[in-house]
């Protein structure tokens, strides 16, 4: 039988699931114009392979305590490949197809990088200054989306909704405080109680969510957006992206690894395991037509927050999340947590985020070498995030995919330069 703190825990990391998810679909929505039953749709399956992901990566794969989530890199390839669709004369609904190839053969080069421990041999070029440059790429991307998200300029939204602003901001200060100054339980449930309250006042002061109505029990549904098609650029889209992913992959292993107080000096097990597992979920995400998964990176901000770092009630939630998607009166329900309040959250955990970042890039004394590295990387990398896709209108479909990416760009950008440039 769960003990209370391990209940209250398992009710924390489901809360953290949920808010590190629901706001993903959404977009994701509204840039492919989906409708409520589609978005529907979308929302119960991103909520089955988040759930199932996590499980498995937990279980049999890195066998840690990080979520794996619809975050960075996919976001940024949905985005893009939105636009470049639309501009090559194809439709959005074409546009998924080819993302449901694409996720499915990254998930067949990962699995393959794993399986012949290809990916251990890369941890070479994974230097601190190479984590610490994709934690801060990272957190600048996501920033700027959690950001709007609190700002209520998600959806159709285009200016600045005051009420949405300040209850967002509200439950970012009560998270943030309440994880700094907070004692005992206060502190360990910082970011469940600011979600709650946060929910709360955005019902009574703004008013909640017509859901519609729904069948109570359900199946996610295999390839919703119709049978993946298949070309060339999907073939080389997948094989770069594979590639960042293990980056992203090592990243998170070793943010939780010091979040956890971890001496680990050998990451290759994990690194081979955790690939191969990757590619399965990247497998999973193809065939359910959802969002691909991600190490996040950010379960180490909220492990730090929180001080929750035992495993069980992280797999107990897992669990949890992927029960609660087969109900879809519940998903309703769950995914009615204001996207502002969910925001808010999440930009609170990143502050830890923004620590690991600076923590790896200083580890080593910063040379000259080090800081031009790192200075033409951010400042590259930085600057492709603020780009909008229609510059690269007239590129390959692979160059624009790649260049409209600011997180790869720069990642990119410091992995080459630091193995050109030695010491």
């Amino acid at each position: 039988m769960l003990r209370t703190n391990s209940v209250m825990e398992t009710i924390q990391w489901f809360v953290f699931l949920l808010a590190s998810t629901v706001a993903i679909p959404i977009i994701i929505a509204s840039l492919y114009e989906l409708n409520f039953v589609e978005l529907s749709g979308l929302m119960q399956r991103t909520f089955f392979i988040v759930g199932l992901t996590s499980l498995l990566q937990g279980l049999i794969g890195h066998r840690l305590p990080i979520m794996e989530g619809p975050a960075g890199i996919w976001i940024s390839i949905f985005s893009v490949m939105a636009v470049t669709g639309v501009q090559g004369g194809n439709t959005y609904t074409d546009s998924l197809r080819l993302l449901e190839a694409i996720m499915i053969l990254t998930g067949i080069f990962l699995f393959l990088f794993g399986l012949f421990r290809l990916a251990q041999k890369l941890l070479f070029i994974f230097t601190p200054l190479v984590t610490g440059t994709f934690f801060l790429l990272l957190t600048v991307q996501l920033s700027g989306t959690f950001l709007q998200g609190m700002l209520g300029l998600q959806g159709s939204g285009s200016t600045i909704q005051l009420k949405q602003a300040g209850l967002a901001f509200l439950t970012f200060f009560i998270v943030l405080g309440l994880s700094t100054f907070g004692k005992g339980w206060l502190k360990n449930y910082s970011i469940l109680i600011g979600i709650i309250i946060g929910w709360i006042a955005y019902t009574l002061f703004i008013g909640g969510q017509d859901r519609g109505e729904f069948s109570l029990f359900a199946l996610p549904e295999i390839f919703a957006f119709g049978t993946p098609t298949f070309d060339w650029s999907a073939v080389v889209i997948a094989f770069i992206t594979a590639i960042i992913l293990i980056s992203n992959l090592v990243a998170s292993i070793i943010a939780i690894d010091q979040t956890l107080g971890n001496d680990t000096k050998d990451y290759s097990k994990q690194v081979s395991k955790g690939t191969m597992v990757a590619g399965i979920n990247h497998g999973l995400a193809g065939l359910f037509a959802a969002v691909a998964n991600v190490s996040l990176s950010t379960s180490a901000g909220f492990i730090g927050l929180t001080g929750q770092k035992r495993k069980a009630p992280f797999l107990y939630a897992a669990l949890l999340l992927m029960v609660v998607s087969l109900f879809p009166p519940l998903v309703s329900f769950i995914s009615s947590i204001p996207s502002p309040i969910a925001n808010a959250a999440l930009m609170a955990s990143f502050i830890q985020l923004v620590g690991l970042a600076l923590k790896n890039v200083t580890m080593e004394k910063l040379d000259q070498r080090k800081i031009i590295i790192v200075g033409i990387a951010y400042l590259i990398g930085m600057g492709s995030l603020f780009l909008p896709a229609e510059v690269f209108a007239g590129l390959p479909s692979i160059v624009q995919n790649v260049l409209g990416n600011g997180l790869l760009v720069g990642t990119g950008l410091v992995i080459i330069l630091e193995q050109l440039w030695k010491e």
